[in-house]
């Protein structure tokens, strides 16, 4: 597929059709809390963070958004269990501090629906790394929501990520392209998104009943939602897999 990549910084031009772009998220996770509070926020205010392509007829295919943080901080240093939550709040609220980054997060890779399966997820991730490797980082993490999990709803998710193929390989897709370009497992996020919602909620997210108390599986979910009908919510808490590309 012939594809120009850019920045939104390069082009600010392109935001209406970045953010105009289809994807294929299920409906739930665009109700994380954390997510509607701080991942719009990534296009507008960091611009050079967000990554776009363009297919030959100017048509945005694919946009990769990641964010600047201190890892190094005193009371972080290591990767956090709240994973993809927490990468956002830390690096706004190193933003508004001013606080020097030293690290760049992964946030997402968005491939339009009629340009999945032509390797566009790998090239969005690499633009990502040369983009951090140009602005002077040594290190891009990224909190992973395997792909292929969604499959195996309740199997744990370390037993899960740690998986390989013959060939030593992660045998979850999104895992093996990070994987093929040089990042490692660091450690799982077990709680990276929570979204809570009430009974009418998930029902409207999802198209099932939400009437009976226990582990529901829903389809595009990592694991089971957690449903509590005497009080008339449900909980959805994500794991994702920290992974760590150095530069």
């Amino acid at each position: 597929m012939d594809i120009k990549v850019s920045s939104l910084a390069e082009r600010p031009d392109r935001l209406g059709a970045v953010l105009g772009m289809a994807d294929t998220w299920p409906e739930f996770v665009t109700h994380d809390l954390v997510g509607n509070a701080h991942y719009g926020r990534v296009p507008t205010e960091l611009p050079e963070y967000t990554l776009f392509a363009e297919d030959a007829d100017g048509r945005v295919v694919a946009h990769a958004y990641s964010v600047p943080f201190a890892l190094g901080l005193d009371g972080r240093r290591t990767l956090p269990a709240r994973g993809w939550d927490q990468v956002l709040v830390w690096a706004f609220a190193d933003l508004r501090h001013g606080t020097r980054p030293d690290t760049v997060s992964a946030i997402a890779v968005t491939i339009a629906p009629h340009a999945q399966g032509r390797g566009l997820s790998s090239v969005m991730l690499s633009a990502m790394r040369a983009n951090a490797r140009a602005r002077g980082f040594r290190e891009v993490v990224a909190p992973v929501r395997p792909n292929a999990k969604h499959r195996e709803p309740r199997t744990p998710i370390a037993e899960y990520a740690h998986r390989v193929r013959p060939d030593g390989l992660p045998a979850d897709p999104w895992l093996r392209v990070h994987a093929r370009a040089g990042a490692a497992i660091d450690s799982i996020a077990p709680a990276s998104m929570t979204v809570t919602g009430s009974l009418e909620e998930w029902r409207r997210w999802t198209g099932l009943p939400f009437d009976t108390v226990g582990d529901v599986e829903v389809p595009g979910a990592l694991a089971p939602v957690r449903c509590e009908p005497e009080h008339g919510y449900a909980v959805y808490t994500e794991p994702n897999v920290w992974m760590r590309h150095p530069l």
